[in-house]
């Protein structure tokens, strides 16, 4: 069977939601609700067990393989669902098989470094799958939208200036397409809550005592910046969505349909690799038949 590169295969999961690679990618027309002939929360719970029973076949297959890594990346304004859909999706896979690596504030030591390392460290190994549950994306969305983070970098020249973002977006380009040449296939989610829906989910987190927990005042001042982050987004998606390292803008004010599209976009994905078990040699057939004679002769 004809095996597919890395570069050729991430982009190949055939999804509506895909954002284009020719830069024209705009948010104002990015859908955030499901299409009218979606189905129900009963036909999603359907199709994404169909789809995560194939992911926990396609993940053996991936790690037995030992030739690729997965790296899946997801970003998004707060509450639009990002730790719900990753327990959803992956529920079904083998934890051995998968990094699960959630980003924060950077430490000094990371503000240290380049604004690539603190995630290059922590990028799956071959025959994994690695989630990225916010990203490298963040110098580029929250930075851009409060520059004065910059501060801490301490960084020479111009930092903020327009240069300087499109500097990164070259960074962020080359670094993607290194990954994918080193056998990383990236694929990049921006799920796609609208503010109205955002507003609902907050107002749950202060409603109802299970949620508590998750509420955070600094979540709600960020709406007052609600369109800055769209410029922010639109220009990252436009700026880094290519056939290496594509971005999927999936809509995510229905959860179910979100996290069904999340799944089969991966198993698409995975699918296209066209993985197989390892074979093994003539010699190898031959010992393996020595070793079952051997535990047959315990029988007795």
């Amino acid at each position: 069977m004809k095996r597919r590169s890395a570069e050729a295969v991430a982009s190949a999961a055939g999804s509506p939601y895909l954002v284009p690679f020719d830069g024209s990618f705009r948010v104002d027309r990015a859908a955030t609700g499901p299409p009218d002939d979606a189905p129900g929360k009963d036909g999603n719970r359907a199709r994404l067990a169909a789809a995560t029973s194939e992911l926990d076949d396609l993940q053996r297959r991936l790690y037995a393989e030992n030739r690729h890594a997965l790296l899946l990346i997801f970003q998004a304004m707060d509450a639009a669902g990002k730790d719900g859909t990753i327990r959803a999706v992956m529920s079904g896979v083998d934890p051995s098989g998968c990094q699960v690596h959630s980003f924060k504030a950077p430490s000094d030591e990371e503000l240290d470094h380049d604004f690539l390392w603190r995630t290059a460290v922590r990028l799956p190994e071959r025959g994994r799958i690695g989630i990225f549950n916010r990203s490298w994306y963040e110098e580029v969305l929250i930075v851009r939208v409060h520059p004065g983070f910059l501060e801490r970098q301490r960084l020479p020249g111009r930092a903020g200036h327009e240069q300087f973002w499109h500097d990164r977006f070259h960074s962020i380009r080359e670094h993607e397409l290194h990954l994918a040449r080193s056998g990383t296939i990236v694929v990049k989610f921006w799920l796609n809550v609208s503010r109205d829906e955002q507003r609902e989910r907050f107002m749950a987190r202060i409603d109802e005592p299970q949620k508590n927990w998750k509420f955070a005042a600094g979540d709600v001042r960020e709406r007052a910046h609600w369109d800055a982050y769209m410029r922010a987004y639109q220009e990252a998606l436009r700026e880094t969505s290519r056939p290496w390292a594509p971005w999927y803008a999936i809509p995510a004010d229905s959860k179910s349909w979100m996290r069904t599209c999340v799944a089969e976009i991966i198993v698409a994905t995975l699918r296209n690799l066209n993985l197989e078990y390892p074979s093994i040699g003539v010699e190898e057939e031959k010992k393996l038949a020595e070793m079952r004679a051997l535990l047959e002769s315990e029988d007795g």
